[in-house]
């Protein structure tokens, strides 16, 4: 088994929870026991989950273990990104005014609006008819 992880934080996003585990490595990245390129394909998907490493210049300083649940690909790349922001915040408190700067803190608080009775979705109405 590996060693004990430095940090352990929760990042949020959409529905998707993701728990990211730091340790002190060679920036290894593994998903749900899968390596990152297999679980997110997309450079794109990649690049947002790990931005928070690519804005402090610690790409390969960590290992990194992640655990999500719930959620799409693109909800669970964002609390990814939250997650390992969070963490890097923990481990080195100083670096705190670069993740603020980047945006990588806040929590984007957006989810999908809840269906009205009556509409066919949250706001598209069936079609009106006069006569």
């Amino acid at each position: 088994m590996a060693t004990a992880p430095l940090t352990q934080t929760t990042g949020r996003r959409k529905e998707a929870v993701a728990r990211v585990r730091l340790r002190a490595g060679s920036g290894k990245v593994v998903v749900n026991g899968k390596p990152i390129e297999v679980y997110f394909p997309t450079a794109t998907q990649r690049m947002t989950a790990l931005e928070a490493l690519r804005v402090t210049n610690t790409e390969s300083a960590y290992d990194i273990d992640i655990t999500i649940d719930g959620g799409g690909v693109t909800g669970q790349a964002g609390a990814v990104r939250m997650g390992v922001a969070r963490s890097l915040l923990e481990l080195d408190p100083e670096c705190r005014a670069t993740l603020k700067k980047a945006g990588l803190l806040t929590r984007d608080s957006r989810k999908k609006e809840s269906k009205k009775y009556g509409l066919k979705k949250a706001r598209k109405a069936p079609q009106f008819t006069k006569r």
